[in-house]
């Protein structure tokens, strides 16, 4: 038995196998006229393909729950019809390949209004097609330009963006939904004591800068299906506790057990588990692997669900994650760009029958026959 080629069942729905597609922005929307933020046939062709190559569910990048919720002008985004329309497409392509289509739901915050990264990712002026970015202060992200800081009026405006994304995502057909709250975006710069330095009722106290991504997830699992699954992603570390030699408090392994207590008494089904993204210049020993002990803590010590990611190459490796029970599914992102077809291999490693398209399956066969 393969444990990465198990189904996955949370609440009503069923993913068919524990090998997942990570969301990961492709700066390759329209970034001005009628079709700003909607997805093109790129987005469809991308999508579909990685549905095709056998995973179990296909993520949607980080997209935006308002026009400067997006991370750069190309980013995909969610706040009207034809943005809904297209989406359409790309959830009934991602089904018909047997896989489960998900979105990721975000706002950027500080680190917002960046260039394409293989351009530099430099901030992009309002003159430019920019805007100007929100935070919980004015504190910038490294060399950006600061932030406004967000009123509570305008943090109560955003809960609703967030909760009107789902309800559209959901009418595009999507059957998971997740909360972006990692990275150093909007969610996380408020979590964490390192860039949160509010005296309201939105900072001081780890329950008060816990309370907007909170608000987020209620709002969202309100209007979400009873019997479709909310995932959150979280960045299980800032990385700055876990240096001796830097005196920033930030957020831990800890706090982020204590987060997902919250997220499961509000509904949250699985939490997908990543690290850092917060401050440009913290120390990440990035290793194969690194992050599945943070997955690991959630799991054993409040029992819920959770995703790994980063780092995770090889089925072999995959599979010793989840047989080990360190955690629930594991998380792909660019060994997908550069092997859409990795979890067919990884079936053919694990002793597994892979599911081809029939198209791509006969190919398969013909050439393993003259092998």
């Amino acid at each position: 038995m393969s444990t990465l080629f198990t189904p996955l069942t949370l609440r009503g729905l069923v993913i068919p196998n524990r090998a997942w597609m990570s969301p990961m922005c492709m700066d390759s929307a329209d970034a001005q006229g009628p079709d700003t933020g909607a997805p093109t046939d790129f987005h469809l062709a991308y999508l579909a393909d990685r549905a095709a190559g056998g995973l179990g569910m296909v993520m949607v990048e980080a997209t935006g729950v308002c026009p400067d919720g997006r991370i750069s002008p190309w980013d995909l985004g969610l706040w009207n019809d034809r943005q809904q329309d297209a989406f359409a497409r790309i959830t009934a392509a991602i089904r018909a390949h047997g896989s489960v289509p998900a979105i990721q739901l975000a706002h950027a915050g500080r680190k917002a209004s960046v260039d394409k990264p293989w351009l530099g990712n430099r901030p992009v002026t309002p003159a430019d097609g920019g805007w100007t970015t929100v935070g919980p202060g004015d504190e910038p992200f490294h060399d950006h330009p600061a932030p406004t800081a967000l009123t509570v009026d305008e943090i109560q405006q955003l809960v609703r963006d967030f909760r009107a994304s789902a309800k559209r995502a959901l009418a595009a057909g999507f059957q998971i939904v997740e909360v972006h709250g990692a990275h150093g975006y909007l969610l996380n710069s408020f979590l964490s004591p390192a860039t949160n330095h509010r005296t309201d009722a939105y900072g001081g106290s780890v329950e008060d800068r816990m309370r907007f991504p909170l608000e987020v997830v209620d709002a969202v699992r309100e209007v979400w299906p009873e019997h479709l699954p909310v995932f959150f992603r979280t960045s299980a570390t800032d990385w700055l506790s876990e240096n001796q030699d830097d005196a920033r408090e930030g957020w831990t392994g800890e706090d982020t057990v204590r987060l997902a207590k919250e997220l499961q008494a509000r509904g949250v089904d699985l939490l997908d588990v990543s690290t850092g993204g917060l401050v440009h210049d913290a120390a990440i020993p990035a290793a194969p692997g690194y992050q599945v002990p943070f997955a690991e803590q959630v799991r054993q010590e409040t029992g819920m669900p959770t995703a790994a990611v980063g780092l995770i190459l090889e089925p072999a490796q995959a599979e010793e994650i989840l047989s080990s029970g360190r955690s629930d599914a594991v998380f792909l992102g660019r060994q997908l760009l550069r092997e859409p077809y990795w979890a067919h291999r990884a079936a053919e490693e694990l002793g597994k029958d892979s599911s081809w398209p029939e198209q791509y399956g006969y190919a398969v066969r013909r050439s393993k026959q003259q092998d």
